[in-house]
Parts: structure tokens; C-alpha cells; sequence
């Protein structure tokens, strides 16, 4: 009988060890083959911006892309047609007060081109900036509820409102290929090469703008409210309805130092041939969007942090 307790006893014994064993070798391996897909961690820099996760959910950019391109114009009946009719409209009162009433020469640029164009650009920088500027009050719902980097929001927009652009641009070559078999004396130059970077330098004054000032609608909502009339003023302090050569000299300064004169500028340049920006009104849009943008950026990060207790 004692012999029968200690034989239990002892297998009891070894199949502990073995099973303790087991347990140890388990967890080894389990801790070496662990791998997380994403790691979150709290962000203590003022400017914390992580490009690898940014691409991590470019997906995500082109869902958001996606969902703003059929979602703006979604039961019209118009549809995208609103794309072009937008400018087309601005164009046509502009073309009435401005040249019919005003008198306003456009430099031998017919008015079509002219104001369209203008009118092109204005709204893209405009609508990113508005965009932007609404990131986390539009967005509070999802903001609370799920994570992914808040900056692909205002990046979205800024890519739905391209595609706008690149439709209202395709118009403007229709307009521009007619005045020129008309006989119109509107040629490009070297400076149609840098189109594409002049749109991304909209883009990125419109984002600046935007995300300093959702920074601050956060707490101070009735900020909104000014947004779209500041905006409908400072378009009257860029070259839009009027070529730079028309502003009297003591105004010039004016011109200089805003930072959206110089890509406007620079596309008449580029399509039309007339004007184009002094190499220091050039440099300093270029720099004013740089800082704009960081700065813009900076104040994104830190109020990312704290909004949802504030929205």
C-alpha cells in the first residue's frame, strides 16, 4: 500500500515538472513569434509626425477620397457638372462687373481665360482651407470613437478638392485650345512646367491656414463663423478679378506679402504668357507657405491631443 502511495506520488510528481516545463517552453516561444500589426504610443514631441503611418493607411485616404467625391453632388441632378458650373457662374459676373462695369483690362488675356482660371485656383486653396479649418468639429464623432491618424483627414480633402480642380482644368484647356485657333495672343511659356507644383502650393497654404485655424475653433466656435468672410475679403487682395500690373505701385507691398499672389501670378505666366511674380515675391510665398504650413502642423499635433475633451 505505502509502495502504491509513493509510485502516485512520484508520477504526480513528474508529469508537474513536465507540465511546467511545457508551460515555460510555451510562453518562450509565444513572447519570440509575438508581433503587433500597430503600435500605439502617446505622442510628447511638438511635432510628431510619423510618415511611415501616415502611408500605413493610405487606404484609408482613398476611402475618405472616394466617399467626398460621390457624397458632394449625391441626388443632383446636375452631378460633377457643378464642378465646372461653379467657376463657370464667378466667371460670368466677373466678366459683368469687372470688365463691363469696372473696366478692368486683363492685360490682353480674354476674359474667359482670365477669370476662370483665377477663379480655378481660388477655389481649390479656398476649399482645402475651409475643409481643414472644420477637421475636428466635423469629425468629432469619429475622432472619439476609433484611432487612425487624424492628418489623413485634412490630406483627403485636399485630394477630393484636386480632383474638382483637374475637372475645371480639363474645362479650361477647352476654353484655351478655342481662343487660340480664334486667333487670341495667349501662349504658354517655361513656367507651364511648374503647374503642378503651384497646385501643390495651394494645397499647402490652404492646409496651413486650415489647421491653424481648427486649432482654435476648437474651443472658440463663433472663430467659424469668420472663416468665410475673411476668406471672401483676402480674395479681393490677391490678383483674382485683376492682373497684378493694374494695382498702383503704393499697394504692391500688399501683393508682395501675400502668398497666394505668386502662384496665381505664375499660372498666367505659365497658360497666358502676361505677367508673373518678381523673384521676390516668389521667395517669399514660398517662404510664408513653409512656415504657415509647419506651423500649422506643430498646433494640429498638440490639439489632437486634447479636442475630444473640448468638442
Amino acid at each position: 500500500m505505502t509502495y502504491g502511495l509513493w509510485h502516485i506520488s512520484n508520477r504526480h510528481q513528474r508529469l508537474g515538472a513536465i507540465s511546467k516545463d511545457l508551460t515555460m517552453k510555451e510562453t518562450a516561444i509565444t513572447g519570440e513569434n509575438e508581433r503587433w500589426d500597430l503600435v500605439l504610443k502617446p505622442k510628447n514631441k511638438i511635432l510628431d509626425l510619423d510618415l511611415r503611418e501616415l502611408y500605413h493607411y493610405r487606404d484609408l485616404v482613398k476611402l475618405f477620397v472616394n466617399r467626398d467625391f460621390v457624397t458632394v453632388y449625391k441626388q443632383t441632378v446636375l452631378g460633377p457638372l457643378w464642378f465646372i458650373l461653379n467657376p463657370l457662374f464667378s466667371t460670368l459676373v466677373y466678366t459683368f462687373v469687372f470688365s463691363g462695369l469696372a473696366k478692368i483690362p486683363t492685360d490682353g488675356v480674354p476674359q474667359t481665360l482670365f477669370y476662370y482660371g483665377g477663379s480655378m485656383l481660388w477655389g481649390y486653396f479656398s476649399a482645402c482651407l475651409i475643409n481643414a479649418s472644420d477637421t475636428f468639429t466635423a469629425n468629432s464623432g469619429i475622432f472619439g470613437k476609433v484611432y487612425f491618424p487624424r492628418l489623413t483627414v485634412p490630406i483627403s480633402k485636399a485630394f477630393s478638392n484636386l480632383i474638382s480642380a483637374a475637372i475645371q482644368f480639363a474645362t479650361l484647356i477647352v476654353f484655351y485650345l478655342y481662343y487660340i485657333l480664334a486667333g487670341a495672343n495667349v501662349r504658354p511659356t517655361w513656367w507651364a512646367l511648374s503647374i503642378p507644383l503651384l497646385f501643390a502650393q495651394l494645397a499647402a497654404l490652404g492646409l496651413g491656414f486650415g489647421m491653424l485655424i481648427s486649432a482654435l475653433t476648437t474651443k472658440y466656435r463663433d472663430l467659424r463663423q469668420l472663416v468665410s468672410f475673411g476668406i471672401s475679403l483676402w480674395m479681393y487682395a490677391t490678383p483674382i478679378v485683376y492682373p497684378l500690373s493694374q494695382v498702383p505701385e503704393r499697394y504692391r507691398l500688399i501683393m508682395q506679402i501675400n502668398p497666394v499672389s505668386a502662384p496665381v501670378e505664375a499660372f498666367r505666366a505659365a497658360c497666358y504668357g502676361v505677367g508673373g511674380p518678381s523673384p521676390l515675391m516668389l521667395w517669399i510665398s514660398i517662404a510664408a507657405t513653409v512656415v504657415i504650413f509647419f506651423l500649422g502642423l506643430v498646433l494640429f499635433n498638440r490639439n489632437e491631443k486634447t479636442f475630444v475633451d473640448v468638442v
